[in-house]
């Protein structure tokens, strides 16, 4: 099932997604609930839901518009993309090393989430390396600490599409990578999310092209730390709550990976195709000054 946050006027649905029809078809919640996106099936699951809508009609969010806390990420996850990026010069004293022993988890601010056709700003004030991750995000259904990797499944509600934008020169200026990782609007997300039995985590490709430019091309199959491995590293002693969004990783292909790096520039157009979830689309442009 694909499930999508979207918004009528002033009013926020959340809906199962038709893509045949091209309709979504709000559930059946309350306004205050329904508010809260995705985030108001995951706590409490509901069925019934109403009408049609036109996609013509409504305006897509993310799935999660504001996540109830920072969004944990993967770094380095795949053996190609490990490789380019040791090489790059950008592992800021970070587990340095071709392929990490142990997941190396970082975060974005909830408050840099865009959605499918927003803009993401270039402030060439603040950063000159602009940079695109496609990456498949899991999202938790069931919270729990202490997890083991057998029962990890259990707990994902479902996955998402993430582009985990990068300001490159803040990542390699500072000894750690939240500042680089959460200017505003660098994590676009969506169009929808759906169900944990809609993705073959075993076999799903990923691709991304910067305006129409094929970079990245890739299966989840290359990944070092799979789904319920960085599911037990996180909650080995971090409580996770549901609607908790986690970025697995990117493939080989990052812009640092060419020589010279392939940095976004004004007007380019990030598309992220994720099989079995749709394709986010995303334009980057300079702030005016």
């Amino acid at each position: 099932m694909k499930v999508a946050t979207y918004r009528v006027g002033d009013e926020r649905c959340v809906a199962v997604v038709d893509e045949a029809t091209r309709t979504i078809s709000p559930f059946d919640l309350p306004l205050v609930e329904a508010a809260n996106g995705l985030l108001a099936v995951i706590d409490r699951p509901v069925t019934r839901v109403l009408s049609p809508v036109p996609f013509s009609e409504v305006l897509i969010e993310a799935p999660i518009m504001r996540p109830r806390r920072n969004i944990f990420c993967v770094g380095k996850n795949y053996r190609e993309h490990a490789a380019e990026f040791a090489s790059s010069g950008f592992d800021s004293g970070v587990a340095s090393g071709i392929v990490p022993r142990h997941p190396i988890i970082f975060s974005k601010v909830p408050e840099c989430v865009v959605a499918h056709d927003d803009l993401v700003c270039i402030n060439r004030e603040v950063s000159e390396s602009i940079a695109y991750e496609a990456e498949l995000a899991i999202i938790i259904g069931k919270g729990g600490r202490r997890i083991k990797p057998e029962n990890a499944l259990e707990h994902v509600w479902g996955y998402t599409i993430v582009n985990d934008v990068t300001a490159r020169d803040l990542q390699g200026r500072h000894s750690q990578w939240l500042i680089g990782k959460s200017q505003d609007t660098f994590c676009p997300m969506g169009p929808w999310a759906v169900t944990r039995d809609e993705i073959d985590l075993s076999d799903t490709k990923i691709k991304c092209w910067v305006s129409e430019e094929l970079r990245q091309d890739a299966n989840t199959r290359d990944l070092i730390f799979d789904v319920p491995s960085i599911i037990a590293t996180i909650s080995a002693g971090i409580t996770l709550v549901p609607g908790d969004i986690i970025a697995r990783g990117t493939p080989v292909g990052v812009g640092i990976g060419f020589n010279p790096p392939k940095y976004l520039a004004h007007g380019d157009i990030v598309r992220i195709e994720i099989a079995g979830i749709d394709e986010l689309q995303n334009e980057f442009r300079e702030l005016l000054q």
